[in-house]
């Protein structure tokens, strides 16, 4: 036996939090800019990288990504090494994995204005990013494993479950989303198609904000929230329930972003049931946060960290009871597609993941530069700048949202629509869209006055790299006489979650008394493992979680099915989903090699922000916009193309509702043809010609990805593209429009005038296109 000093390695922290706070001003201070231009359509400047449409995925990104990310790494390597008592294994790989996640992010905010996109939310980078976003994530990975390999600590403290639960989710669930075919260095199509697609992203999408906005900031909270308020964590057992009840259910409610789409019954009604259920466990994390404060409450007046991290906490809560609560159909019905899915993103993003970053900081920083926090008072200002900011945004955006979700499906005693022209919901919501401007400059206002007060903090001191001594035994990490991973197989715990894993498989299906009877039946064994587990704890007999906690690559496993059940479940059924939907008449007709250039325009204009293609079997839905979709029109559709927002109307049956001339018009001033529209311009599209010679390499990329274009569509695609683009050339030449023939506008027309019509609609050659009576802006 001996002693070892040890000297951790906080510069990596430190770096990390540089990275953060600077990129976070960028993400911030996009996102106001692009909060303005909602109000003020001007601002959009008529230049293409300027565009709402463009900036908005460049926001997202910077704040998941590029702020939240990098503050979750440094929370991740400082607590880390002292949870492990173990400097990080390879300073080498921190380093690569630092400057690597900074490339990427330089990568995405220059790709992302220029239109390079994927166009999946939150996934929206080109496969060579994704590629590398894989690739560093692996260097993170084997730093991380490779210090719990040397750790000098025996047992897994909470936080460090959370970590774990993070690197292995996030990895599966980036590299199954990001599956590609790629056209070239700067385009790919996604393999899934359709209701694959959707589930998929969204399976995805949700995951994201779960394993890398919630996860790894609770393993945060379970480590500096006890260090700034001096206290134990309230309950270890809570702990556990809330860790392995989060990680199982999180993974099965990503469907319940497409409640009322195309998607399969029973994967909504899955998706809806798990998110239910989720309030449970994510309130049980919250108030164990909370409960460690027990006896510090007197802190609070003096002390900023803990301001932040309670309202932080507190916001989390309020999250996470709003999105089961958004998840419940009926309630979906009303909000999804409006601001207040807005709100909530941002309630959890910024009051969630932003006041947590706050105080981490402000604890860290002092201890990290050996000083005191510079000014205390900045500090308090900043947190209710922040508190107030956040609070101001996400209550426009409830208010926004509920006037939306109101205005859409209100209608007169004769069963029309009463607002039918959907720019009268977009006037009605302007003064909201101001507010939330408002309240989002405050928040950054706070926020640079945070990096001010952090870096004079960091001036009044010096880099320090703290240290501590640990006693080695000779084996580290002993294994003496424990039970071996027999015990952790055959433990009741792991017997009873498996069996609670395949009842639960099976409630999205059936009626509501089948659900009933399989939820009891949950409840029963639940109650079984627990009389158990007492039982053998008074016999005493070591814990099943014990033995789990104190072998890392057992508890990995373990993570890793918990988390792999609810996707497989979910996405393997859709697998076949293009052989299984329906076929209507002559069956769906791939797009032709024109509309599918206009489809590439549509995605780098990212006309998906702010347009849904996606028809819910509503009433007022119907009247507005046209027939319910259905799952088949969207077969060939790679990527899918059903949005999340209505900025603008649904585009799902706008092909053949108005003439060429009215979508030239449109595109070129929205306001001429849809008074008060806040959509920008964009008239480069009648100056860019498109690639010409890449319609054929593009039909023969789909004929791989299951497209059914013959070698004959792929020898004669240039020419057909050159025929329909001259018929809609010729139209507009008609009415005094002239344009190429080559031009990006003609392409993008084309697209638009496709979407919702089967090969019945189609207009024979030669033949006028069809003209709907029916009013309203896009």
């Amino acid at each position: 036996m001996q002693q070892q000093r040890i000297v951790y390695d906080d510069t990596i922290t430190r770096r990390f939090i540089i990275a953060s706070m600077l990129f976070g001003a960028v993400g911030l201070l996009v996102g106001v800019f692009i909060a303005a231009q909602l109000a003020w359509w001007q601002l959009n400047f008529g230049i293409p990288y300027l565009t709402f449409s463009r900036l908005r995925p460049l926001h997202t990104n910077a704040v998941i990504f590029a702020f939240v990310g990098n503050m979750m790494f440094a929370g991740v390597y400082y607590s880390t090494q002292r949870l492990l008592k173990t400097r990080m294994a390879s300073d080498t790989l921190s380093r690569i994995h630092f400057w690597g996640w900074q490339l990427i992010i330089v990568a995405a905010a220059i790709t992302l204005p220029l239109g390079i996109s994927t166009s999946k939310e939150y996934a929206e980078l080109e496969w060579p990013i994704d590629l590398a976003i894989t690739l560093v994530w692996v260097v993170f990975a084997i730093n991380f494993f490779w210090t719990l390999a040397k750790r000098h600590e025996k047992q897994l403290y909470v936080a460090i479950w959370f970590y774990i639960a993070t690197i292995i989710t996030v990895a599966v669930l980036h590299i199954v989303n990001s599956l590609a075919l790629p056209l070239n260095a700067l385009k790919s199509y996604s393999v899934f198609s359709g209701v694959q697609d959707a589930l998929v992203q969204w399976w995805y999408g949700h995951n994201a904000v779960a394993f890398f906005l919630t996860t790894p900031i609770l393993g945060i909270m379970y480590y500096f929230l006890p260090k700034a308020a001096e206290r134990p964590v309230f309950s270890y057992r809570l702990s556990i329930v809330h860790f392995w009840a989060l990680v199982f259910m999180y993974i099965w409610a990503g469907p319940h972003h497409l409640l009322y789409t195309a998607l399969p019954d029973w994967a909504q009604s899955l998706g809806m049931v798990f998110s239910l259920m989720l309030w449970a466990p994510s309130w049980g994390g919250m108030l164990n946060g909370l409960l460690t404060l027990r006896g510090a409450w007197h802190k609070l007046r003096e002390d900023p960290v803990l301001k932040f991290f309670v309202a932080g906490v507190t916001f989390y809560g309020m999250a996470t009871l709003e999105g089961p609560l958004l998840s419940i159909k009926s309630v979906s019905a009303l909000g999804h597609y409006t601001d207040w899915i807005i709100g909530h993103v941002h309630g959890g993003a910024l009051g969630w993941n932003g006041l947590m970053a706050a105080g981490m900081f402000y604890w860290l920083m002092p201890r990290l530069y050996g000083t005191k926090l510079h000014s205390t008072k900045a500090a308090d200002a900043h947190f209710w700048m922040a508190t107030v900011g956040i609070l101001l945004y996400m209550i426009a955006m409830w208010v926004s949202g509920v006037n939306q979700g109101l205005m859409w499906r209100a209608t007169n005693p004769d069963g029309t629509l009463l607002y039918p022209n959907f720019v009268e919901t977009l006037l009605a919501i302007r003064p909201m869209y101001i507010v939330r401007m408002v309240g989002g400059l405050l928040y950054l206002a706070g926020f640079v006055m945070m990096m001010w007060n952090l870096w004079k903090t960091a001036r009044s001191g010096k880099p320090v790299d703290a240290e501590t001594t640990v006693v080695v035994e000779p084996e580290a990490v002993p294994t003496g006489a424990r039970p071996g991973i027999g015990a952790v197989l055959t433990g009741w715990p792991f017997v009873f979650g498996l069996a609670i894993i395949g009842v639960s498989i099976f409630l999205g299906w059936g009626s509501p008394v089948r659900f009933f009877v399989l939820t009891g039946v949950i409840v029963v064994l639940g109650a079984l493992a627990f009389v158990v587990a007492r039982k053998q704890r008074e016999a005493g007999r070591p814990s099943w979680f014990a033995l789990v906690e104190g072998r890392p690559l057992a508890f990995t496993v373990l993570t890793l099915v918990a988390i792999l059940v609810g996707g497989v479940a979910e996405l393997l059924p859709t697998i076949l989903v293009k052989q299984a939907v329906p076929h209507h008449g002559e069956g769906q007709q791939p797009y032709s090699p024109l509309e599918l250039q206009g489809r590439d325009l549509y995605v780098r204009e990212g006309c998906y922000v702010c347009h849904s293609q996606m028809i819910r079997p509503f009433l007022a839905e119907t009247q507005r916009y046209g027939d319910v979709s259905r799952a088949e029109e969207f077969i060939y559709d790679h990527p899918f193309q059903w949005g999340s927002k209505r900025t603008g109307p649904d585009l799902h049956r706008v092909g053949g509702k108005y003439p060429n001339l009215w979508h030239y018009t449109h595109l070129m001033d929205p306001r001429a043809t849809s008074p008060g529209s806040n959509m920008p311009a964009y008239s480069w599209l009648a100056a860019n010609k498109i690639d010409v010679k890449a319609a054929p390499k593009k039909l023969a990329l789909m004929q791989k990805l299951g497209v059914p274009y013959t070698n004959a569509d792929v020898d004669g695609a240039e020419k057909r593209q050159r025929a329909q683009a001259e018929t809609i050339v010729t139209d507009l030449a008609a009415q005094g429009v002239q344009v190429a023939w080559d031009s990006e506008m003609v392409a993008l027309v084309s697209y638009l005038q496709r979407l919702g019509r089967g090969p019945q609609d189609l207009p024979k050659p030669g033949s006028p296109e069809p003209v709907s009576s029916t009013t309203g802006g896009e």
